[in-house]
Formats: C-alpha cells, structure tokens, sequence
C-alpha cells in the first residue's frame, strides 16, 4: 500500500507561492511528456536498472521522481524496499501515485513534495538514494549532490543515471538535424541545466564529498535489427523530446520554423529503414563515507 505525506511548504520560499514545478525542466510538463518520459523507461528498463537491486526493508529514496515512470521499475527490482519518493511538482507527484498504484498496489512508499536541496528528513535517513535525470535540469548539481549526501547514512550508496546529447550520432546525419539537437542543448542552458552532464558525473560526486565512485556507460544503438529500441527510443523518446521544444526554440529566436522542421525531419529519417541511432547514458554509484 502506498502512503503519502503533506506537501512542504518551503516551496513557496524558493519560488513564491503557488509554484508547483521546476523552472528548468525545459520539456514541461504537459501530457505528451509524461507519456514520452514513460516510454523512456519502458523500453530502456533493462539498460539503465540493471545491476540496481536493493535489499527487503532498506529505506531508499527517490529524489525527482517525476511521473514515477523510473519509480515503476525501481520498486520492481527492489520489492520490499521502503521508498521515499519526491518531486518538486505537485502534478508530477500525483501522476506518479497513480502509476505506482496501478502497477505496484502493494509497494510501501512514502510521497513528498517538496526541493531536493531542502529534505525534511534527519542525517542518515536513508541507506541509499537514486537520482535518474534530475542533475541536468539543476543550476547548481554539487550543491543538489551534497543536500542528498547529508541525509545518506555513511557507508550508503547513491546512484545517479544522466544523458549527455553529446554522445548522440546517428545516420544519416544531416546538418539540419545536428542543428535540432543543438537547439536542446542551448535550450537548456538557457534555463540553467546542462544536457551533457552525463560526461561529468565523476568529478561532480567527488566534489559533493561522495568516494569510491564508479561511473559506467550504458549505451542504446538503435537499428533495423533492434525494432523496439527505434520505436520506443530513437521515435518515441529522443525524436519527441527534441520536437517538443519547437515553440521555446522559436521563441527565443534560435532557429526559424523551416530550419527546425527540417531538422526533425532529418532525425525522422533516422528510424527509418536503414537508419541508425547511437546515444550514451552514463551510470554511477557512489558511496558516502
């Protein structure tokens, strides 16, 4: 049975009253997103969860959950486990309990919305943390980094699952196209986040203060012989992730309305027959001392 807390109130100080988002979540939150991050973990479950698997009875913590479409498979790897789960948007959170509900009726969770910089938890409180691309959207990762060390017991384990679209090739390869992806990356620099943080995972968890980290590649190649993996990933995730941020590319004057369509026209064409896709997601796990 899931459980659930009241919302903090802190948020209001960070934000103002009435905020119940992230500002520098730059794919929003509209409902095309929740399905687009749900077909993300869906089709890319085996890659990024292997290896993650938690004892019955440890208190583990889930900080940006999201929709919950992370959360899903973190409890089925783990069952048994006493998850924690926040989320900075209050939409996000309910969305999440209701996924959680449906494909996970008896997992013990506790909800709480709420800033992953500002927990309200005591030192220590849990044995592990899992943290599944949050750390690009933040301004500051070291300090979101060192807030989650503060309430890992010493000796637990923190794992921190990010993207970097600088890994992402593919053919064919237009200009167009690389033109699209750059738009995402500027994008979310823009609003503070860094989409090729996946690169610098190591060197951000030492200087947060975590040891012994081990940061490993897990990398998606998608291609005629792998059909699930162009549908569910280079389709339905990278695809749709760079065409929804057309209106904000427009917006602030970085590309014109032809530019960008050709561009999403291009990476189209690399799910089609002989197209090919490649991306690079980087894992670590981190113990704190």
């Amino acid at each position: 049975m899931t459980t659930e807390t009241a919302p903090l109130n802190d948020r209001q100080d960070a934000e103002g009253p009435g905020h119940n988002y992230a500002p520098g979540y730059v794919h929003g939150y509209s409902e095309t997103e929740a399905q687009r991050l749900g077909d993300q973990a869906d089709t890319l479950a085996e890659l990024l969860h292997a290896g993650t698997a938690y004892p019955a009875g440890s208190r583990v913590l889930e900080a940006g959950c999201g929709v919950g479409a992370q959360t899903a498979h973190l409890l089925a790897a783990s069952p048994g486990v006493l998850l924690t789960a926040v989320d900075v948007s209050a939409e996000s959170l309910a969305q999440a309990r209701a996924r959680v509900a449906a494909e996970a009726p008896t997992a013990r969770v506790t909800w709480h919305h709420g800033d992953l910089h500002r927990l309200p938890f005591p030192d220590g409180a849990f044995d592990h943390v899992f943290v599944c691309f949050v750390l690009e959207h933040l301004a500051d990762p070291v300090a979101a980094l060192t807030a989650l060390r503060r309430v890992l017991r010493p000796g637990g384990t923190i794992t921190v699952i990010e993207g970097d679209h600088g890994s992402a090739f593919f053919h064919p390869q237009g200009p167009a196209a690389r033109d699209a992806v750059d738009l995402l990356v500027r994008l979310q620099a823009a609003a503070g986040g860094d989409a090729l943080l996946g690169r610098r995972l190591y060197p951000l968890l030492a200087e947060a203060g975590f040891r012994d980290a081990a940061v490993r590649p897990r990398t998606v190649h998608a291609d005629g012989a792998r059909p699930a993996l162009v549908e569910g990933f280079t389709r339905r995730t990278f695809v749709a992730m760079v065409e929804a941020v057309r209106t904000e590319a427009l917006a602030a004057g970085l590309t014109t309305p032809d530019a960008f369509d050709r561009g999403i026209a291009e990476l189209r064409r690399t799910a089609e027959p002989g197209g090919t896709f490649h991306y690079t997601f980087f894992k670590a796990v981190a113990v704190n001392p």
